[in-house]
C-alpha cells in the first residue's frame, strides 16, 4: 500500500489577523529603533517635502524623533513633556501634554496602544511599492476626525510595520517609511534627553513649529 502523505495548509490571514499580530509584536517590545523617511504631500505646495532621520522608542512612554536631512531637529517625549529642539535657531520648545494628546495615530501605533480594530474599519488595499512579504491594509476611522484614512504596509515575516501613510480630511498626506529596524536595543541613559548650549533660548508651553 502506498503511503499517503498529509500536507497541512495554513489558512490565509485576514486583515484583523494581521493587525492583531502587528499590535502583539509592538506591545511585546521593550524598545526599538528604526531609520525613518518621512514624506509630506501638501495641497499648498507643489513639491513633496522629504525628511530623513531615526526614531527611538522605549517603554513605557519614551520616544525620540531625530531628523538629520535636509534640516537637523529633534523631538523627545517623556514624562508628559514634549521637547522640540531646533539647533539652527538655537531654540528649545517645551510643551506639557497628556499621553492622550501625544498618542496620536503614529505614536500610538508604534507603541502598540492604538487599538486599531476598535477604532478603524480594516480591509485589504494594495498600493504601489510593496515589498515581497508585505501585507497592505486600509484603515478607515469609525468616527470622524482629522484623519480620513491610513494605509499600512506590514512585513508578514517579521510582523513589523514598514510604511504608514496618513491621509487627512483636506487632501494632504504624510508617508512614514521604516527600515533597519532593531528590536529591544539597549539605550544609554541620555538617549531620551536633549542637551542644548548654555545660550539656547527656552520657549515654554508653546506648540512646536514643525511636525
Amino acid at each position: 500500500m502506498m503511503a499517503v502523505s498529509t500536507i497541512l495548509y495554513s489558512a490565509p490571514q485576514t486583515p484583523l489577523d494581521i493587525i492583531a499580530r502587528l499590535e502583539k509584536k509592538l506591545s511585546s517590545l521593550d524598545s526599538f529603533q528604526a531609520d525613518l523617511v518621512q514624506t509630506t504631500f501638501s495641497t499648498s505646495i507643489s513639491k513633496p517635502l522629504q525628511e530623513k532621520g531615526r526614531i527611538y522608542f522605549k517603554k513605557p512612554d519614551l520616544m525620540r524623533w531625530e531628523y538629520s536631512d535636509p534640516e537637523t531637529y529633534t523631538y523627545v517625549y517623556r514624562e508628559g513633556m514634549l521637547l522640540s529642539y531646533f539647533p539652527e535657531d538655537n531654540q528649545l520648545w517645551r510643551q506639557k501634554i497628556s499621553p492622550e494628546q501625544y498618542e496620536t495615530a503614529i505614536p500610538a501605533l508604534l507603541a502598540g496602544k492604538a487599538h486599531l480594530a476598535e477604532k478603524y474599519v480594516i480591509e485589504p488595499s494594495p498600493f504601489p511599492g510593496a515589498g515581497p512579504n508585505a501585507a497592505q491594509l486600509k484603515l478607515t476611522p469609525k468616527e470622524e476626525g482629522d484623519t480620513d484614512y491610513i494605509l499600512l504596509e506590514i512585513d508578514q515575516k517579521s510582523g513589523m510595520i514598514q510604511r504608514a501613510i496618513l491621509f487627512d480630511w483636506a487632501g494632504n498626506k504624510t508617508e512614514y517609511g521604516f527600515s533597519k529596524i532593531k528590536t529591544n536595543p539597549r539605550f544609554s541613559k541620555d538617549q531620551f534627553e536633549i542637551k542644548v548650549p548654555p545660550d539656547c533660548e527656552i520657549i515654554e508651553d508653546a506648540v512646536p513649529r514643525k511636525k
